[in-house]
This record gives C-alpha cells, structure tokens and sequence, in this order.
C-alpha cells in the first residue's frame, strides 16, 4: 500500500549509521503487514509489549505507534488497544450515498449505534439552521456509523418534522436517516460544507480517537417540497476518512 511504502521511506538515521529504535519497530509492524501476519483489525503489541519485545524506552515505542498512527496504518482506540487500520475510506462530497450502502459496497459489515432519536421544539440555534422560527417541532438524531469494529462517521442531524412527520418513530438500527428521508422528503437541492475541526471529548469518545487527532466534517443540508428539511453535521476521523468529488463538466 502506498501509505506503508511512504512510511517506510522516512530518511535520516544515527550518526554511526544504524537506523534509530523507533524505525526499526515501525519497520518490524509494517513487515508484518506486507507479508500478511497482520491484517485490518488486528491488534499490534502494545507500547509495554513492545518495551519488552526490542528493549527500548516507553518514549520510542510510543512514538513509533504514534508515527504509524499518524501515516493511517494504525488506529489506536483508548481502552482498546492499537489495530490495524482499515484502507482509507472515501466518501462521495457531491452524490448522496447511504452510509450503510457505502459501507457493505467496500464489502465490510456495517453498524449504527443509535445514542438519541427525539422530537424537540427548535431553540434559538437550531430554529437558525432550519430556517425555522423558535419552537417550531424538530427532530434530533445522534448516530455513529461502524465499518467492521471502527467508528467512521458521527451523524448529528436535524429534521423538521412537518416534512417527516414519522421520523421520530423510525428504528435507526434498522434504516438510516439518509434512506427514510430519501422515501419520504426525496431531496430537491443539496448544500455541501467541508471543515476540519478540533474534536471536544464527547466527539473524540464516541468516535474512538486519541487526543490531538482532528476531525474531517461535512456539514449537509438537503431541501424538499422547496423547504429546508435536514440540517445534517457528518464528523469522521481524518487519519481514517477522505472525501473526493467528480463530475462531468459540460461545454458551453
């Protein structure tokens, strides 16, 4: 994989020549990839394993997981342990994919984990993002999307519920948002946004990241019926998601 061979292709070394601790165990785990001994979601020792295994110190093992981790060969989930990375997913920035259709499409199982699905009446911010005046009834839903075991996506979502009145009542573990509101409100005019951001620690958490890793976020709203319907906030992991856009430009 490219993102191995980059790695590996880091320069520089002691000054007597010898290659320095932490490339050596970066080198050990990557070979151990290439050659098939680890595969996606396989756990990797840990940095006291790998204290022990090459006789280093707790810093240089735990800059060479942190460097693999950074390079998107590893992913290290708090409490878990440090695993193989999935290759990279890429998302469709203009077309409007099912998360879970996305997913099984890479041939891997997908997952929700549904933490609310509510009606609300709108405060003053989200009735400012629907276009909506303040109490108007509203729906929030808060998914985290898995491909295999990894968190992919935290989907934060506004509905207005006039124009999905049965929102409420779906089994998000069964459907996704994206697909009920396809049936229901099929979308007339899509408005795309791409930000980075610094994760908060609810973020991080339900997303599985260590500290210091940023997040790639889509922020999408859809219109239907010449309404505003959802107002949708898409938070993936950058040094596991990429977005990509294509299309056929037409002459003049």
């Amino acid at each position: 994989m490219d993102v191995y061979t980059a790695t590996m292709a880091d320069a520089g070394g002691n000054a007597d020549g010898t290659t320095p601790r932490y490339r050596e165990i970066k080198e050990s785990i990557l070979a151990d990839v290439r050659t098939g001994r680890l595969s996606t979601g396989d756990r990797v020792p840990s940095e006291a394993e790998i204290v022990s295994r090459f006789g280093v110190s707790r810093m240089t093992a735990n800059r060479a997981l942190r460097e693999l981790t950074v390079a998107g060969v590893l992913v290290r989930r708090p409490g878990s342990g440090t695993f193989i990375a999935e290759a990279r997913p890429i998302g469709h920035l203009i077309e409007i994919r099912n998360i879970a259709e996305e997913v099984r499409s890479r041939g891997h199982a997908y997952r929700p984990r549904v933490i609310g699905n509510q009606p609300l009446g709108a405060d003053a911010a989200d009735a400012a993002l629907l276009g909506v005046v303040v109490g108007t009834a509203i729906f929030r839903s808060l998914i985290v999307h898995h491909e295999a075991e990894f968190p992919l996506q935290l989907e934060e979502r506004l509905v207005l519920a006039d124009a999905a009145p049965g929102y409420g009542e779906q089994d998000f573990n069964r459907t996704t948002p994206n697909e009920y509101l396809s049936r229901i409100a099929p979308i007339e005019r899509v408005e795309h946004r791409v930000l980075a951001r610094v994760p908060d620690d609810e973020i991080r958490r339900l997303l599985g990241m260590m500290p210091g890793e940023p997040t790639l976020v889509m922020v999408r709203r859809t219109w239907s019926g010449g309404r505003l319907v959802s107002h949708a906030v898409l938070t993936h992991p950058a040094a596991r998601y990429e977005l990509t856009a294509s299309f056929v430009v037409g002459a003049d």
